[in-house]
C-alpha cells in the first residue's frame, strides 16, 4: 500500500492480532510483489486499489486472500467486535523486511517483536526521547526505514502525520514543517538533495524542525555541509539494514557540530560511532580484527539483528556466522571507534591491482561546483583489469568539461584513482528508495561499452 493513516492502524492491527506483517513497497512491479508473497507464504494481502488487478491476477489460484486497503472489505474489519491482544514472545516473527534484491531475488530479513522493541529503546537512547507533542512526518515509503521509525513515536502516543501525496513531495515537505512543532523526518540522501534545491526552501522553519534523520545510501560530505549550513543542529545519520534495521552506527546531532575537534570531516564523513548495545567490528579476509583505520569487511551484533532469511538457511548462514552478521559492506574504524564507509565489498574496483572505492572518487567529484550528483563503478579492462567509469549529473544551466572534473579529482585523489572515463546522464537510476543502482550503471555499460550512452 502507498503511505496512509490506515497503513499504520493494520500495522498495529496485524501485531494486535498475533501476526506477522510483511510490508512492501507499493512502487514494485506486481511480479515482485508475487515473489514477495509466494516467498513467505502471505495469507492475506492488503492492497491498494490501483495494484489491486494486478495482484489479484498474478495470484490467482493461490490459497491468498486479497483486500483493497482502503475498502469496504478492509473498512468492515474495523467495525468488528474487538478481539483481545494476543500475546507474542520476543523470539516470534514481527517483521519480515524484504532486502531490495538489486543482486538477485529479495530475502526476508526475519524481525522479532523483541528485536523491534530493542530498536524503539535505542531510538529514545541514542536520537530522541519523544513525548507527544512530538511529530514524524512519512514521505519515505512505511515499508522502510520510516516505517520503522514510526514505533518509539507509536509507543510514545506522538503524531503520525502522512502527507496528501503519500509520498515525497519537497513543496509539501516544506508547507508541513512549517505547519507543525518538533518535526521528524526521514530522509535519503538523495530526498535530502531534493529538497534543498526546491525554490521556496528559504521560506521553511526550520526552528519547527527536532531531527532530520539520514541513510540507507552514501551522504557525501560536500551535500551535508550544505545541509547543516542550512538545517543546523538538527541532523542525525543512522547506519543500518533490514537485517539490522537502523541499528548499527550513529552520527549523532552533537558529533554534527564539533568542528572545533581536528578530525571532525574525517568524522562528518563517517557513519559514527556504533550504537547502544550493538558491537562493531572490521575485519580482514582471514578473520583477524582489523587495526585502526585498516580496511576490511564491516560486522555486527545486537539483540536487534535479525535472526535469519525466511526459508534460506544457505543466505542465513552466509550472513550470520558465530553471531555475527556479515553486512557485505566495506570500510574502516579510527582508534576513537569512528566507523567509515567505503563501499559494498561488490562494488570495490580493483585496477592495476590497487583496490579503489568508489565513494572517495565521488567525493572528489562533488567538490566540482556543478557537479550535483556522481556515481562511479569499474569497467573491465583487457589491461588494467577495470577502468573507472564516472556518471556525473550535472546542476541545471551549469556545464563542466571533462578536464575539469579530471582537475577536482586530482586536487583531491590520487592520480591512479580518478576516472578513465565520464558519462553525461540526466539523471542516475534509482531504486524505490533513493538509493542510486550501479547494477543498472554496469547494465548501460554492458550494452555501450565503448560510446556515449
Amino acid at each position: 500500500m502507498k503511505n496512509s493513516a490506515r497503513y499504520v492502524e493494520l500495522l498495529w492491527a496485524v501485531w494486535h492480532a498475533g501476526l506477522c506483517v510483511v510490508p512492501i513497497n507499493f512502487r514494485l512491479h506486481p511480479k515482485e510483489v508475487a515473489f514477495i508473497l509466494r516467498n513467505c507464504q502471505v495469507r492475506c494481502a492488503l492492497v491498494d486499489v490501483e495494484m489491486l488487478e494486478s495482484i489479484c491476477a498474478e495470484m490467482q489460484g493461490e490459497d491468498i486472500r486479497i483486500l483493497e486497503g482502503e475498502g469496504a472489505e478492509a473498512d468492515a474489519l474495523t467495525e468488528h467486535a474487538p478481539m483481545e491482544l494476543v500475546s507474542a514472545t520476543p523470539t516470534q516473527p514481527a517483521w519480515l523486511f524484504y532486502t531490495s534484491g538489486t543482486t538477485g531475488r529479495p530475502k526476508g530479513a526475519t524481525l522479532t517483536h523483541g528485536g523491534l522493541l530493542a530498536m524503539t529503546l535505542r531510538y529514545y537512547a541514542d536520537v530522541d526521547m519523544v513525548v507527544r507533542d512530538d511529530c514524524i512526518i512519512h514521505a519515505a515509503p512505511l515499508s522502510h526505514a520510516t516505517g520503522l521509525y514510526s514505533l518509539p513515536h507509536v509507543a510514545k502516543a506522538s503524531h503520525q502525520i502522512i502527507p496528501e501525496s503519500q509520498g515525497f513531495d519537497p513543496g509539501e515537505l516544506i508547507e508541513l514543517v512549517n505547519g507543525n512543532n518538533n518535526v521528524s523526518f526521514f530522509t535519503a540522501p538523495t530526498m535530502l538533495l531534493r529538497l534543498q534545491q526546491q525554490a521556496g526552501l528559504q521560506e521553511m522553519n526550520v526552528g519547527n524542525i527536532q531531527t532530520i534523520f539520514y541513510g540507507g545510501a552514501p551522504m557525501y560530505l560536500a551535500n551535508l555541509k550544505a545541509a547543516l549550513a542550512f538545517f543546523g543542529p538538527r541532523m542525525w545519520q543512522g547506519y543500518g539494514q533490514g537485517e539490522s534495521p537502523n541499528t548499527i552506527t550513529n552520527l549523532t546531532k552533537r558529533m554534527h557540530l564539533d568542528d572545533g575537534h581536528p578530525d571532525y570531516l574525517s568524522r562528518l564523513a563517517s557513519v559514527g560511532i556504533a550504537r547502544i548495545g550493538v558491537e562493531v567490528r572490521v575485519l580482514s579476509e582471514d578473520g583477524r580484527i582489523c587495526e585502526p583505520n585498516e580496511v576490511g569487511d564491516i560486522v555486527c551484533r545486537s539483540d536487534v539483528t535479525m535472526v535469519g532469511y525466511w526459508n534460506n538457511p544457505g543466505a542465513t548462514a552466509e550472513a550470520l556466522r558465530d553471531g555475527w552478521l556479515h553486512t557485505g559492506d566495506v570500510g574502516s574504524m579510527d582508534s576513537c571507534g569512528f566507523l567509515t564507509l567505503k563501499d559494498r565489498s561488490k562494488d570495490v574496483i580493483i585496477s592495476g591491482g590497487s583496490n579503489i572505492y568508489p565513494r572517495e572518487v565521488e567525493e572528489a567529484l562533488l567538490t566540482h561546483p556543478a557537479v550535483l550528483e556522481a556515481s562511479v563503478v569499474g569497467q573491465n579492462d583487457p589491461v588494467w583489469g577495470e577502468i573507472i567509469v564516472a556518471f556525473v549529473v550535472l546542476k541545471k544551466d551549469r556545464k563542466a568539461t571533462e578536464a575539469e572534473l579530471d582537475r577536482s579529482c586530482l586536487e583531491n585523489i590520487a592520480r591512479f584513482k580518478r576516472p578513465k572515463r565520464y558519462v553525461f546522464l540526466s539523471e542516475l537510476p534509482k531504486s524505490n528508495y533513493g538509493k542510486i543502482l550501479k547494477t543498472e550503471l554496469r547494465k548501460l555499460l554492458a550494452d555501450h561499452p565503448g560510446q556515449s550512452v
